[in-house]
């Protein structure tokens, strides 16, 4: 199969049928074999009906229905689990994302050697202080923390080379930072391309402001994992023993100028209670570490969602 489309969608009803006959039409004219996942985030409308509906006319229509509203990270992975395809795209299902840009991004992973091309709205129709601005600045602190030289890491039109999305696993709000997490698992060759920004046409957008806080936090997430996810010793145990060494060698220090200097009223100096908390919070960030070690070794299960059905 040349291609699998990952379509994740919350409420999207009015604007599935006009989606799908988009993406039939460009696959058909360009003759690629291909599949529309559909993974509904426990929609409360009739989305998973309009999708049941779209499969009686479309073989090439699979779908995935949770039982309540896990997220779209969530719904992502469930999708590249099923991914068939050599190429597999992602987009939202508000029509925002053009599917004309398929062709475009095949090309660059099969033809052009990419592993990952993230999609670039180079010029948006949202509000500007409600997403532009704050998104700019999201974007250009993330080029920052994580030196992948994108300018729209939360775009969600990409494309994929298969082996890609088959190894890694994306969770929380962690959509947000699939390249980085690619990035992390060995697939550095990531590229980036403008494409068409279109006006929502039905509903409204499914994410408030409280995206901009959960953002950020979980950035300084994957930052952490990204480095140190499978090595925390060396983070925690490198900081605990440093402290550790700190307040060990002050604390000789006054023990010498005690003897050798006959210097009494050691307990009372500010200088001794640094070198006491240097010691014990050392200890305590080191047996950190080894707890996170013993708890990364044995943690390899993967999470499981409340899947109600399957087409």
């Amino acid at each position: 199969m040349d291609i699998s489309v990952i379509i994740p969608l919350l409420n999207e009803e009015e604007s599935l049928p006009e989606l799908e006959a988009w993406i039939r039409r460009v696959m058909e004219e360009h003759n690629y074999s291909y599949e529309i996942v559909f993974v509904d985030d426990g929609s409360t409308d009739d989305s998973w009906h309009c999708i049941k509906q779209l499969k009686e006319t479309n073989p090439n229509i699979c779908g995935i229905r949770f039982r309540r509203n896990y997220g779209k990270s969530a719904a992502l992975n469930e999708g590249f689990k099923l991914a068939h395809g050599d190429v597999v795209i992602t987009m939202d299902a508000d029509l925002q994302d053009s599917p004309d840009e398929i062709p475009e991004l095949y090309n660059m992973i099969e033809n052009e050697g990419y592993d990952l091309v993230s999609g670039w709205k180079k010029k948006r129709y949202d509000s500007t202080f409600g997403k532009n601005i704050p998104s700019k600045f999201y974007n250009w602190s993330t080029r920052c923390m994580t030196g992948i030289k994108l300018h729209d890491f939360n775009c969600g039109l990409k494309a994929y080379r298969n082996e890609v999305v088959k190894n890694i696993e994306i969770y929380g709000e962690m959509h947000r930072y699939i390249p980085v997490i690619a990035k992390a698992a060995g697939f550095t060759h990531i590229g980036e391309k403008v494409v068409h920004h279109q006006k929502r046409k039905y509903g409204e957008s499914k994410f408030g402001m409280s995206r901009f806080v959960r953002g950020y936090l979980d950035l300084l997430t994957i930052s952490f994992i990204s480095k140190f996810g499978k090595r925390p010793m060396h983070l925690f145990g490198g900081l605990g023993s440093l402290m550790f060494i700190v307040g060990f060698i002050i604390g000789i220090i006054l023990v010498v100028k005690k003897f050798a200097y006959h210097t009494y009223g050691m307990a009372t100096r500010p200088l001794f209670y640094f070198a006491l908390v240097c010691i014990v919070v050392g200890v305590q960030l080191f047996l950190t570490g080894f707890i996170a070690e013993l708890v990364q070794s044995t943690s390899s299960k993967s999470k499981v969602y409340g899947i109600a059905e399957n087409l």
